[in-house]
């Protein structure tokens, strides 16, 4: 009996860690939706999108920290849509000239750097410690502050060119001191990694 009881358990368990994954998975299936919006000109069935997403982000967070449901593949997976779809909008909104040209291509190659770096790493048998910095923390923020604030101002004739040029001024220093950290970290990581590998 315990034992029918315990492996009831973890079914259930097990179906309770993949909610916030199938949640995270969800959101990921909106990227090419909003893309699309964006493209065709639908602002506001894109804004309308993008806010479901971020509702989609808070609420599987809520459930992975609520009920013990944190997965590894969430820890990867959960980032991964955020970047996604962020970097994604940024595509689209340049495309369609409503960010600048120069601002997209420098959220871009900053995930792309990263991204180097990281396969980098492992090829060499020195994987980086995938952690989030703090100054990556608020980068990600202000980039959905300023893709949030376009869309409603393009959905909705709001008139905010004021603050999507703020925005678009600390997205940028943000961007760099964000690359700037990462680059110092890897470095720092990649040097006593081979440090100590000669030693050995």
């Amino acid at each position: 009996m315990r034992s029918r009881a315990r492996d009831s358990l973890e079914d259930r368990n097990q179906f309770g860690v993949s909610i916030p994954n199938f949640i995270t998975l969800g959101r990921v299936i909106l990227v090419p939706v909003v893309f699309w919006l964006l493209l065709t000109g639908e602002l506001r069935a894109a804004f309308l999108a993008f806010v479901v997403a971020g509702i989609s982000d808070a609420v599987d967070g809520f459930l992975a920290k609520r009920f013990g449901w944190e997965t590894e593949l969430g820890a990867y997976l959960d980032p991964l849509a955020d970047k996604l779809l962020i970097v994604c909008i940024f595509i689209a909104l340049g495309v369609t000239g409503r960010l600048p040209s120069w601002l997209v291509i420098l959220v871009v190659s900053r995930d792309v750097l990263i991204i180097i770096g990281v396969v980098l790493s492992w090829l060499l048998d020195h994987p980086t410690p995938m952690k989030p910095l703090a100054v990556s923390k608020m980068n990600t923020v202000v980039q959905i502050v300023l893709a949030a604030t376009v869309l409603a101002d393009e959905a909705f004739s709001l008139r905010l060119n004021g603050p999507v040029q703020l925005l678009i001024l600390l997205t940028a220093a943000t961007t760099l001191a964000s690359l700037g950290t990462y680059l110092r970290v890897w470095l720092r990581h990649m040097t006593v990694s081979e440090s100590t590998t000669s030693k050995t």
